[in-house]
């Protein structure tokens, strides 16, 4: 490895250490950067490129790892884990949970009972698209050929939810994505309903960088299922936010382009 490559390396091993040490500080990117005597800009682009995901992602990947420790292995109470961890007001671990976690086990087990998922169709650059939404985020984004046929597919996959067609602010702060000169992007959060397999695949395919390509394989590694390919292949195939997650990222080993959602 050339020097300045290993210099890079020890950099980022640094921090990762600093991280699982001061991670209930919740450190700033200002912080982490001072850790190895870089500016902010240049650290970010370093870490990004060395660990896949950004230096916040990464902090909260942490802190929930922790988080699930705390409040299952030793029964702690919400306000309780909140302290350790070192966020406050405990509705920001809520919010780290809601983000990372999808739908809760019994909104995936019972067909979205008692969930209210509002919908549109709409135009986008790849053709019509069909987006909706519970109240915590968006639950569905398909490319479409007919709407009755998308419509009939999302009463199958939400069996036990009220659907109501009516445009919100979440779904065109999804469709606002595929404006490529929008400058007023929102942050949007996913509610998504799949298998805890399924969720760290699409968690895994929002590390990968813009303009990049990877294979099954790699995110099989990634999701520590080394030999998972063909699973996580599977579970890309189901991805129900098309564009949001970049499924359309990942290829064969081959350089072949394989099997999504919304086809090739």
């Amino acid at each position: 490895m050339p020097l300045n490559q290993t210099h890079n390396y020890q950099k980022i091993q640094t921090v990762l250490e600093y991280i699982q040490e001061k991670y209930t500080a919740q450190p700033s990117l200002e912080e982490l950067a001072k850790v190895v005597n870089l500016s902010p800009a240049h650290f970010q682009r370093l870490f990004s490129e060395w660990v896949g995901t950004s230096p916040k992602k990464f902090l909260q990947y942490t802190t929930l790892k922790h988080a699930k420790r705390l409040l299952k292995h030793q029964q702690l109470t919400l306000f309780d884990a909140t302290n350790q961890l070192g966020l406050s007001p405990p509705s920001r671990l809520h919010d780290l949970f809601v983000q990372i976690e999808g739908m809760k086990p019994a909104e995936y087990k019972q067909g979205g009972s008692g969930l209210t998922i509002t919908y549109q169709f709409a135009t986008s650059p790849f053709g019509e698209v069909l987006v909706a939404n519970t109240e915590k985020g968006i639950c569905t984004l398909v490319f479409i050929e007919a709407q009755q046929t998308a419509l009939d597919k999302l009463r199958q996959q939400f069996p036990n939810a009220n659907l109501i067609a009516q445009s919100t602010p979440m779904q065109m702060d999804a469709l606002a994505l595929f404006e490529p000169m929008q400058q007023t992007l929102k942050p949007l959060r996913l509610h998504l309903k799949g298998s805890k397999f399924q969720i760290n695949v699409w968690q895994a395919l929002l590390t990968i960088p813009m303009g990049s390509l990877i294979s099954y394989g790699k995110i099989a590694s990634i999701i520590e299922h080394p030999k998972a390919a063909r699973a996580v292949g599977t579970a890309i195939g189901q991805n129900p936010v098309a564009y949001l997650i970049p499924c359309h990222r990942v290829i064969q080993s081959s350089g072949l382009l394989g099997g999504y959602m919304c086809g090739v």
